[in-house]
């Protein structure tokens, strides 16, 4: 893509091929997404013995307040048309196994996914200024996975959504919800990107699978926008 543009041939429009409906295939397609900010905090303490409580320090315990502010806070009530900004902890590790031993050291792993109210940078200082809040010896690893987009321009997602409803019989939603995809490196250059494919509702979970059928129905989809694209006479703004 970056050579493409350099050469001045970036496309003018994309689709990802993502799980993007939510119950049946036809009734989602994604226009955008929220931004995607991981974090991993450790928050240290003093090792001993669980006996002697004057002589450690758990840092179990002291994550804990955090953690509870952390899962309650209400970050912000969407951006049209994007939603909520949503925390969620994805691991605690502590411990040494033993079970009268306190642990000198919890470690944390967490994801925000965000709206364009936050910047990765806003964000992370508002986590960082929590801990300190709460009187917490910590550091924290930060990595962000991807910023918020979105397709601004209509004539793309409009005709993928007459495709959607000339095989399926499905009026789809647009929507900006659900993780991240490659259509943020793709938006750099393309500026339509559009994001739609089969049923996302075993995404991530045991035995994740699709139904065949939907791939038959999906490579008619795809092959009706490209008849709607190339043989219409919209110039595509």
């Amino acid at each position: 893509l970056e050579v493409l543009a350099e050469r001045e041939a970036a496309p003018d429009f994309c689709i990802v091929g993502e799980p993007s409906c939510f119950k049946q295939l036809g009734d989602t397609i994604k226009n955008g997404r929220r931004g995607s900010l991981n974090g991993k905090l450790t928050v240290r303490g003093i090792q001993g013995h669980v006996a002697y409580p004057e002589k450690v320090k758990n840092p179990i315990h002291s994550a804990a307040p955090l953690l509870a502010e952390l899962s309650q806070t209400v970050w912000d009530e969407g951006l049209p048309p994007f939603p909520a900004t949503s925390f969620q902890i994805s691991n605690i590790h502590a411990g040494t196994g033993a079970v009268n031993v306190v642990p000198g050291e919890c470690i944390i792993t967490f994801n925000i996914r965000y709206n364009p109210k936050h910047t990765a940078a806003s964000l992370e200082k508002q986590i960082e200024d929590m801990c300190r809040k709460h009187d917490l010896d910590f550091k924290i690893e930060w990595q962000e996975s991807a910023s918020p987009f979105f397709s601004e321009k209509p004539y793309f997602r409009n005709e993928l959504a007459r495709a959607v409803q000339d095989v399926t019989g499905i009026k789809p939603e647009f929507s900006t919800s659900g993780g991240t995809s490659d259509g943020r490196f793709i938006r750099q250059w393309c500026p339509q990107v559009v994001e739609f494919g089969p049923v996302n509702d075993r995404i991530h979970k045991v035995n994740e699978r699709i139904p065949t059928k939907d791939i038959a129905c999906l490579s008619k989809i795809y092959f009706r926008i490209l008849e709607r694209i190339f043989l219409s006479e919209h110039d595509g703004n």
